[in-house]
C-alpha cells in the first residue's frame, strides 16, 4: 500500500510540473502558427500596394469580376484566429484584417480567437509595411509565448 501511495505521489508531482509546461508548449506553437499564417500574406499585400489596389478581400471566387481597386489576397481561415472575412458574404471567422495604404502604412493584423490557448485569446498579431517596403512584426502577447522576430507592441 505505502509502495503504491509512492507511485501515486511521483505521478501527481510529474503531472504538476508537466501540464504548466505542455500549456506553454501549445501557446507558443499557436503564437508561431498564427505568426506564419499572418506572414503568408505579405508577398500578396506586396503585389496589391504596388499596383495600388486598397480593397482586400480575404477570397474571391474565380468567375468574379475583380474591381481595378481590390485584390485578392487568397487567404483561408484559421481556427485559431476570430478575424472576419473581408469578403462578402462576410462573418466568416478566422481571417487577419487586411488594410492596403500604396501611400503609406499597410497592416496584416492577425487576432486570437477563442479556440487558441487561454493566454493568447484576444491578443493581436500585427505584421505592419512601411513606405519603403520594410515588413516588421509586433504583438501584444507575453515574451514567455513570442517567437524570435516579432516584438512586444509599443503603446
Amino acid at each position: 500500500m505505502i509502495e503504491l501511495m509512492i507511485v501515486v505521489a511521483i505521478i501527481g508531482i510529474l503531472a504538476a510540473i508537466a501540464i504548466p509546461q505542455y500549456q506553454t508548449y501549445v501557446a507558443k506553437s499557436q503564437f508561431s502558427r498564427v505568426m506564419y499564417e499572418a506572414s503568408s500574406l505579405k508577398s500578396v499585400v506586396e503585389s496589391c500596394v504596388l499596383e495600388s489596389r486598397t480593397v482586400a478581400n480575404s477570397s474571391i471566387p474565380a468567375a468574379t469580376p475583380v474591381a481595378a481597386d481590390e485584390c485578392n489576397l487568397q487567404a483561408t481561415a484559421s481556427s485559431i484566429q476570430s478575424g472576419i472575412s473581408q469578403v462578402l458574404p462576410a462573418n466568416v471567422p478566422g481571417y487577419p484584417a487586411v488594410t492596403l495604404v500604396p501611400t503609406g502604412d499597410s497592416d496584416i493584423l492577425a487576432t486570437f480567437g477563442q479556440a487558441s490557448a487561454g493566454v493568447l485569446a484576444g491578443q493581436t498579431l500585427r505584421w505592419r509595411r512601411d513606405l519603403g517596403g520594410t515588413w516588421t512584426c509586433s504583438t501584444s502577447v507575453a515574451a514567455k509565448y513570442r517567437a524570435k522576430g516579432c516584438e512586444l507592441t509599443q503603446t
